[in-house]
């Protein structure tokens, strides 16, 4: 699908480098809406969007493809308010990272057949449509999950990522995705935080940080009230992978306890080769 009126609902770091690049693409009208008023100024005077309607309403009312680019509960929201104003024909996606909850609740909506689930792999911590760009989605991943009938609405996303936003488009099912990124994206989030909280409370007055502890940490700067979000609506998976670290962290344990540099450096060679297999 190549809409000639593309509608972005959320003008934040993710809506607003869609609508940039959808516009740079050719992409004929783009409308958006943000609760911010500063968003939707700074959108239009960037040349991110046409117009800005005062009402999301409007936008819904008017595009062919329609994006939810709020956070996930917002999202979930805005699709039960918007549905009365959802144009005939038109389809709907979103870009949340949680996708079992929105997924059911557009099959609950009635809005299954014309529904799609999208999450680029493309986020950023900066946050506001002042950290839009672009070029964000060129050559990201993005997945795409179905509803019950909503086969054909997902294969309609997945080209418009690919032909517009040049993102690679990857078809999955809700539930396999939410388990998936439980463990590669919820998971470090919440080990990199954890880490932070125990630097912040543990480390002496005046201690510095050196790259490691800076690396580590990099994912405890993310917007805190995205993440808790994430976290609780996808807790029943995120909560048994927190409870699988605690074998390996005990092997550790055990091996320092024994002084057993052996079995330190075979758990250490597993993680290192590993890592960087993952960057081969």
């Amino acid at each position: 699908m190549r809409p000639h009126t593309l509608g972005v609902i959320g003008l934040g770091a993710i809506g607003g480098s869609l609508a940039l690049q959808a516009k740079r693409a050719g992409i004929a009208t783009v409308l958006g809406w943000s609760p911010e008023p500063a968003e939707r100024v700074a959108a239009v005077r960037q040349g991110a969007i046409d117009d800005a309607p005062p009402r999301a309403a409007d936008v819904a009312r008017a595009v062919e493809l329609l994006v939810l680019a709020a956070p996930p509960a917002a999202n979930l929201e805005l699709l039960g308010s918007l549905k009365p104003h959802i144009g005939a024909g038109a389809l709907v996606t979103d870009v949340g990272s949680v996708k079992r909850a929105i997924v059911a609740r557009a099959d609950g909506l009635g809005l299954g057949p014309r529904f799609a689930g999208g999450h680029p792999l493309a986020g950023t911590h900066a946050h506001g449509f002042a950290a839009a760009r672009v070029d964000l989605f060129k050559g990201a991943v993005v997945y795409i999950t179905a509803t019950r009938d909503g086969d054909g609405a997902a294969r309609e996303v997945a080209h418009f990522w690919e032909s517009v936003l040049e993102a690679h488009a990857v078809l999955i099912d809700a539930a396999q995705h939410d388990h998936q990124l439980a463990l590669t994206s919820h998971l470090p989030q919440a080990v990199a935080s954890l880490l932070a909280h125990h630097l912040a409370h543990a480390t002496p007055p005046g201690a510095t940080f050196g790259p490691g502890a800076r690396d580590a940490t990099r994912l405890a700067a993310s917007e805190p009230a995205l993440w808790t979000e994430i976290f609780l609506m996808n807790r029943d998976e995120l909560l048994p992978a927190l409870r699988s670290l605690e074998e390996p962290l005990g092997e550790l344990e055990r091996a320092l306890e024994t002084g057993n540099a052996q079995a330190v450096t075979a758990w250490l060679s597993r993680a290192a080769q590993w890592r960087r297999q993952a960057d081969a």
